[in-house]
């Protein structure tokens, strides 16, 4: 594979971006894939130079201005913008370049693709994989800080030390210290854009504003096809960057597979979809499938293939939780409240969920349910299959000792040898502005918006539901204060109550799936583990395991399925 590295290419205020150009095999002019990387630009430059040049694309990849400066900073869409019009001026000048590119990229590279969105009309398709266009939302989920996520992301900043990344992160998040102390103990010094993020965690702050490129969504004409994991940070923003275009008129391209943020299941899967994308929409002899929107439900093990998002046909059913500890589609008549205390000297932990770095998929959550600050509820046994598709939210009647706190909420899948398999959760961040009034007895209704999911509850099988005030240290914990950064002040504990009586219901509103939709996929080994010897030799494995996104996707009609060992 021919390489010309490290080429200066000047940005309008004279900076200048070290940026790689990988020839197309077939020689001569074509397409351009393009991608601007915050992470850095060699190994994934290896990857995707490596695939996409084997199918007549010439690939560019740029560093972007914080990684050449080292500033170690959040992407700013204007920055951005400003970075890639300078690129994409560049590349018209360029002998081999056509005049049409596409855009293709995960996580930091995908968030940026947004900032051109609209602006280059050179540009026919866009790939974005587990990246959204707002970042605030993967940090301030709910109004609370992802800890877990944002150390690690902040700590990875110097390269350097990245062997000792996971083994630093963890020793500071067990710790105890002060949150503000946190990037210390895990890279030695303060780490100024972690300081800047906890600063930053009011609504409006400049940070969360620069960080927001979500208006420039729906002004988009370019053709997009959204990759999202339904464990991954920026899953809920991906959505709503869906939605954003549907609402605009637009047609976007939607996949939801069972993979995690840094899960490399997710690699072949993302370059064959994206090669299929771009060659449709660059020449039309690619094949689009003929949903827009293609879903892996999780307990069915099956692909599904629908119109839009969430399908058409889904309905909310309520379930409410009761005072004795079960959960019900009867709305409660009379029950006690249930009460617990959080103490943030030991914060509630919490079970395997959607972060940056790791292991993100579902755990048994039953050592969890042990502890006396996690209230559970749980449904009698299904006497039939129960699939729930779409957006998950809930409405939680609480008092609490302190008017700051947080709530949270999880939904499980139980099985019948009793394992509680998290499904979805979600956390709300409770200030005196964010929540419904007091009634006289200081009651009020909470709202907390939970994962998005596709998933099937089997016979058999019962609902659970978790209620408590904590999700260390994915979640920072919170002190019983105002003041969002916790500084070493003496932690207040919270005594919080949960009502389910006729006037103050707990509900959990959960989107009942129809059973039409497009097409099914028989059950799927793409959530298996990568052949053997694949991690000793990626490259090899992406040569020669790449299949065609027909075998991996059955259901169109045109491909009869094959597993993974036909490939």
């Amino acid at each position: 594979m021919r390489t010309h590295r490290g080429i200066p290419v000047p940005m309008a205020d004279g900076t200048v971006l070290p940026t790689d150009h990988y020839p197309s095999s077939a020689g001569g002019t074509g397409p351009t894939v393009l991608v601007r990387s915050p992470v850095g630009r060699i190994p994934m430059g290896l990857v995707y130079g490596k695939y996409f040049t084997r199918h007549g694309f010439h690939v560019v990849v740029q560093e972007t201005r914080d990684v050449v400066l080292g500033t170690g900073s959040i992407q700013d869409p204007g920055n951005e913008r400003e970075d890639g019009l300078s690129t994409v001026a560049w590349l018209r000048t360029q002998p081999w370049f056509d005049g049409t590119l596409v855009m293709y990229g995960p996580s930091a590279t995908g968030c940026v693709q947004w900032a051109l969105a609209r602006d280059v009309p050179e540009c026919r398709a866009m790939s974005v994989q587990i990246a959204a266009s707002a970042l605030s939302e993967a940090i301030y989920p709910g109004g609370a800080f992802a800890l877990e996520s944002s150390l690690y992301w902040c700590a990875s900043r110097d390269r350097s030390r990245l062997a000792t990344l996971p083994h630093r992160v963890r020793r500071a998040l067990a710790s105890g210290r002060p949150l503000h102390e946190l990037d210390t103990v895990a890279g030695g010094m303060p780490i100024p854009i972690f300081q800047e993020l906890l600063s930053s965690q009011s609504p409006g702050s400049p940070l969360r504003t620069r960080m927001d490129a979500s208006h420039l969504v729906g002004s988009t004409t370019v053709p997009v096809h959204l990759v999202a994991g339904w464990y991954d940070v920026f899953l809920p923003g991906q959505l709503r960057d869906y939605q954003a275009l549907r609402t605009a008129g637009h047609r976007p391209y939607l996949t939801i597979g069972p993979w995690y943020h840094c899960d490399r299941r997710l690699l072949p899967v993302a370059l064959r979809e994206a090669m299929e994308f771009f060659r449709s929409h660059l020449t039309g002899s690619g094949v689009l499938r003929r949903s827009a929107v293609r879903l892996y439900v999780t307990g069915a093990g099956e692909w599904r293939e629908y119109s839009d998002w969430p399908p058409p046909g889904t309905v909310r059913q309520q379930w409410y939780p009761q005072s004795d500890g079960g959960l019900s589609l009867s709305p409660p008549a009379y029950g006690e409240p249930r009460r617990y205390r959080y103490d943030p000297a030991d914060p509630t932990p919490v079970p395997r969920g959607p972060v940056i770095f790791g292991d993100s998929r579902p755990e048994d959550c039953r050592p969890l349910e042990n502890r006396t600050d996690v209230l559970v509820y749980t449904s009698r046994p299904l006497t039939g299959p129960m699939e729930i598709i779409g957006p998950v939210t809930a409405d939680v009647f609480m008092r609490s000792s302190r008017t700051h706190t947080d709530c949270g909420v999880r939904i499980c899948d139980v099985h019948p040898d009793g394992s509680s398999i998290n499904v979805c959760e979600g956390v709300r961040r409770i200030t005196p502005g964010n929540r419904g009034p007091a009634d006289a007895d200081g009651v009020y209704r909470v709202s907390v918006e939970l994962w998005p999911v596709a998933h099937r509850f089997r016979a058999g099988h019962r609902l659970r539901v978790h209620l408590c005030s904590g999700g260390h240290p994915r979640i920072a914990r919170h002190t019983g204060s105002a003041d969002l950064v916790d500084t070493g002040g003496a932690p207040l504990a919270a005594d919080q109550e949960v009502f389910h009586d006729a006037e103050r219901r707990s509900v959990i509103h959960l989107p009942l799936a129809s059973r039409s939709h497009d097409g099914t996929s028989p059950p799927d080994a793409d959530c298996r583990s990568l052949p053997d010897g694949a991690e000793d030799d990626p490259q090899r494995w992406l040569a020669d395991l790449m299949p065609p996104a027909a075998l991996m996707y059955p259901g169109n009609g045109e491909t009869p399925w094959q597993g993974p060992e036909a490939w």
